[in-house]
């Protein structure tokens, strides 16, 4: 059993930033890769960024430059930072972990609203 945990969202101002952190714990044996990703209203889940145990990353071309993600192998922890945060950036935010094998494992989801 892997239990995933998000923290960080909240409501931000365009412009602002705001950072996101993910937990992963319990029955990790070894973790290939961590990601983001969201769900806006009335739209599919999409990546944002995700990161390889090698710290190989991949973002999404509407955050580029604007997120980083990175992560704590040691504690089995990502994080993104989001800086001038834009209206659409608003979403539920999903933490998603990938173990050997292939299994995913995903946390609850985080509230992000990007709003003035």
């Amino acid at each position: 059993q892997v239990h995933v945990v998000e923290r960080g969202g909240g409501l931000v101002q365009p412009g602002g930033s705001l950072r996101l952190s993910c937990a992963a714990s319990g029955s990790i044996f070894s973790i290939v890769a961590m990601g983001w990703y969201r769900q806006a209203p009335g739209k599919q889940r999409e990546l944002v960024a995700e990161i390889t145990s090698g710290g190989s990353t991949n973002y999404a071309d509407s955050v580029k430059g604007r997120f980083t993600i990175s992560r704590d192998n040691a504690k089995n922890t990502v994080y993104v930072q989001m800086n001038n945060m834009k209206l659409e950036d608003t979403a539920v935010y999903y933490c998603k972990v990938r173990v050997v094998g292939g299994r995913d494992y995903w946390g609850q989801g985080t509230q992000v609203t990007v709003s003035s």
